[in-house]
Parts: C-alpha cells; sequence; structure tokens
C-alpha cells in the first residue's frame, strides 16, 4: 500500500489502460478519481476499493480548472495525476482534412498540457508528480496516425521541459507504451488470430495487459522514483525486431535468429 492516503486522477480512467492504471493505483492504496465525458459502464474497482467518476470534457481548460480545484477540496490535496486521455482512429494524412488531424493533436497533446497546468499548483503543494502516457508511435514513423505519433513526441518533450521548469516541487515522467491488449485491441489488430500475429512481432511475445501498465505508472508516482524526473520508461516488451533481420538473405540459421 505504498501510497496509501495519496490522491491520484486519471484521466480517460474508465476504460483499457486507463482503467488498468486506477486498479493499479487503487490497489497501492491511493484514493482515484477518473474522468471522462461519459461514464463508466461498470465501476472502476480493485482490491474491494472503488475509483471516484467525475465527468470532464478535458477541452474545456475552465471546467479543466473547475474539476482539479473541487477534486483538490474535496480530498484535501491532489498528488498525482496521471495524463492517459487520447488516441485516434486509423487516418492517413492525405484522406483527411487539417481540422481533424488537429483535433487528434488536441487531444493528446493540448489537453495533457491543459489538466497539468490546472493540476499544478495542487501537486507543488504537495510534492507530487505526473506521469504522461506516451506511445511508441511518437519515437518512430507512424502511418495511419501521424498526427497521433507527433502529438506523443511533442507530449514527451513536454514532459521533460515541465520536469526542468517544475523541478523539485513537482516530478514529471513519461511511460512510453508499445501495443497493449485492451477490449478494444480488435479495432488495430484484428480478431484473435490477428492479434496472435502481432504478439509474435514483440521480443516478449505478447502485448502488454492494462493492468502492467498501471503498475508502470505506480512506481513513478511512488517513492521509490523519488530522483526519478525528466525521465521516459519504455513499456513496450522489447520494441519491433528490425525488419532488416528478416529480409536479408544471410544468417539465416535459427541459432543465429534466437530460435
Amino acid at each position: 500500500m505504498e501510497l496509501a492516503g495519496k490522491a491520484a486522477v486519471v484521466t480517460g480512467g474508465t476504460r483499457g489502460v486507463g482503467a488498468g492504471i486506477a486498479r493499479a493505483f487503487l490497489a497501492a492504496g491511493a484514493e482515484v478519481v477518473v474522468c471522462a465525458r461519459r461514464p463508466p459502464e461498470r465501476p472502476v474497482e480493485a482490491g474491494g476499493r472503488e475509483a471516484e467518476f467525475r465527468p470532464l470534457d478535458l477541452r474545456e481548460p475552465a471546467a479543466v480548472r473547475e474539476f482539479f480545484d473541487a477534486v483538490a477540496a474535496a480530498y484535501g490535496h491532489l498528488d498525482v495525476l496521471v495524463n492517459n486521455a487520447g488516441g485516434t482512429p486509423y487516418r492517413l494524412l492525405g484522406e483527411s482534412s487539417a481540422e481533424r488531424h488537429a483535433r487528434v493533436v488536441e487531444l493528446n497533446l493540448t489537453a495533457p498540457l491543459t489538466a497539468s497546468l490546472a493540476a499544478y499548483p495542487h501537486l507543488r503543494a504537495s510534492g507530487g508528480s505526473v506521469v504522461m502516457i506516451g506511445s511508441v508511435s511518437g519515437t518512430r514513423a507512424s502511418p495511419g496516425t501521424a498526427a497521433y505519433g507527433a502529438a506523443k513526441a511533442g507530449l514527451e518533450n513536454l514532459a521533460r521541459s515541465m520536469a526542468v521548469e517544475w523541478a523539485p516541487g513537482v516530478r514529471v515522467n513519461t511511460l512510453v507504451l508499445g501495443m497493449v491488449r485492451t477490449e478494444l485491441a480488435q479495432l488495430h489488430y484484428g480478431d484473435e488470430e490477428g492479434v496472435a500475429a502481432v504478439a509474435r512481432t514483440v521480443p516478449l511475445g505478447r502485448l502488454a495487459e492494462p493492468d502492467e501498465v498501471g503498475e508502470a505508472a505506480v512506481f513513478l508516482a511512488s517513492g521509490r522514483a523519488a530522483y526519478i524526473t525528466g525521465a521516459s520508461l519504455l513499456v513496450h516488451g522489447g520494441g519491433e525486431r528490425p525488419a532488416f533481420l528478416d529480409a536479408a538473405t544471410v544468417n539465416k540459421s535459427p541459432e543465429r535468429q534466437g530460435s
């Protein structure tokens, strides 16, 4: 229960990765508030404890400021902000308007900035921390999700700048996620056969589970990471096997390929 007595907000914490993060914080003893535009289909809970849901549209700065003031007042303090809300549909650059791509950037970069600025006075008062949920899409080419990848690249850089500006009072770190198996995995990877095929491209041989992402977020928010700020922790199962290794016509023996 290393986060007992702490109050944490997880944006987009009602399902998928966000719900996994919220469950991990509950299991670690924190009081957890999850926010989204719509309530979860079922309460987010772990170990007999339940996260509080509060509705919020992160695209409305005034509402975001009111939200964080209200949470800090209700719990007496705010110790952790996990900027998890985000995502994007598959959308090739030339097949959509600049306005639609801009909305993806707004959700995945501007909204975390808005939330962080609103939470900052309360986090500074408690000596708290921010955990950004980034993506490997921000570290490599991201065809089909270019605006998302650009936003995630910006988010990681934003976190580093925040970590310097807000030190020593508030720590800011990023989890750089690879592929995660959520209830919406089929929208990204296909049916079970598709998910299994995608999993085989990961060195660890599987997709991450949302609760595993949550454990990493708990670590960065906890006292065990007290000297870690401005860092990016890769949670991607080893990344992706370089395509050229399979395309090359040399070194094809099983021993050389590590199988």
